[in-house]
C-alpha cells in the first residue's frame, strides 16, 4: 500500500500487521518484502539509525508497499518534520500526557509548510485561506500520526488527547505502561489487560485506530486483536532471528550430541 492507503488503514476495520526493523542492512528490504507486511516500524528512540541510514530505509520500503512507521525520539515537533524530510509515512510519538502535546505535533505532521505565527494561529483556530488549506491537504495527505500512550497519565487525559484533531491512530508502549501501572513487564496483570483495552476501545469507539507493538506468543498477540485493535506490530527482526537462530542450533546439538560451552566452564546438554 502507498502511504495514502496506509492513513486510511490505520483509521479502517481491516486489521494491518507490521514488525519492527532493527537492521539497516541495504539487504534486508530483499528479504522481508514478501513475508506478508502490510508495514514495517522503524524506531529511532531506541535504536541509533542515524538520518542518511533512516531516509534509505523509508524511501526503499516505501518503494516497496510498505509505508515506513518512523517513531521519534521524543514528542518535539521539529524531530516530526525530520523524520517527514526523511521519507516516513507516518510519525508515532512516544510518551505523550498532554493535549498540547498533540496540538504541537498535529502542526508539524498535518499543517505542513506552516510555521512560526501563522502555524500558531492555524492551531489557535484561524481560517486558512482556501487555496492554502487546499495545498496544504494535498500535501500532507499521506502523512499520518500516531501517539504512544504509554502512562498512566495519558489514560487518564485520553478523551482530551484524541479531542484534539489530527490523530490517526495510538500506539500503545508495552512496557512502558506497565511500570507506569506499577505492574513492570508483568503483561498478564489484570491492570495491564484492563488498561490495554481501555485504550483500544476507547480509540476505535471514536474512529481511531489502535495498535500495539508485542513480542509475546501467538496467543497473546491475538487477545490484543480480539480486544479490538487494528494495527499490530509483531514482534522484531532481532527478536524472530534470535528465537530461529537459538532454536535450530538446539536441534542441531540435540541431534548430534553435542554439548555447548557457556564460558563459564559449565556443560550444558542440550
Amino acid at each position: 500500500m502507498n502511504p495514502e492507503e496506509f492513513n486510511a488503514a490505520l483509521r479502517g476495520e481491516k486489521r494491518i500487521y507490521g514488525t519492527l526493523l532493527v537492521s539497516g542492512s541495504p539487504f534486508w528490504p530483499k528479504v522481508i518484502g514478501d513475508c506478508g507486511l502490510d508495514f514495517v516500524f522503524i524506531d529511532t528512540e531506541h535504536i541509533a539509525f542515524n538520518r542518511e541510514t533512516l531516509s534509505w530505509m523509508c524511501r526503499t520500503y516505501t518503494a516497496l508497499g510498505l509505508p515506513p512507521l518512523v517513531r521519534i525520539t521524543d514528542p518535539d515537533p521539529d524531530k516530526a518534520t525530520v523524520a517527514l524530510d526523511d521519507g516516513a509515512a507516518a510519525v508515532v510519538a512516544p510518551y505523550i500526557e498532554s493535549p498540547e502535546q498533540v496540538r504541537a505535533l498535529r502542526g508539524a505532521i498535518k499543517l505542513r509548510p506552516l510555521k512560526g505565527e501563522k502555524l500558531q494561529a492555524t492551531l489557535e483556530g484561524t481560517p486558512l485561506e482556501p487555496a492554502l488549506n487546499d495545498y496544504i491537504s494535498t500535501n500532507t495527505a499521506g502523512n499520518s500520526m500516531l501517539i504512544n500512550i504509554e502512562s498512566v497519565p495519558a489514560m487518564q487525559n485520553l478523551d482530551k488527547l484524541l479531542d484534539v484533531e489530527g490523530t490517526d491512530a495510538v500506539l500503545i508502549g508495552p512496557h512502558d505502561l506497565s511500570c507506569s501501572l506499577g505492574v513492570a513487564e508483568q503483561y498478564e496483570h489484570p491492570d495491564f489487560l484492563a488498561a490495554c483495552e481501555k485504550i483500544i476501545t476507547t480509540a476505535r469507539a471514536r474512529g481511531i485506530g489502535a495498535g500495539i507493538h508485542f513480542w509475546g506468543s501467538i496467543d497473546e498477540h491475538a487477545r490484543f486483536l480480539d480486544m479490538g485493535a487494528n494495527i499490530l506490530i509483531h514482534k522484531a527482526d532481532i527478536i524472530l532471528f534470535r528465537t530461529h537462530l537459538k532454536a535450530e542450533l538446539s536441534q542441531i546439538r540435540e541431534k548430534m550430541g553435542d554439548t555447548r560451552d557457556t564460558g563459564s566452564g559449565e556443560q550444558l546438554s542440550i
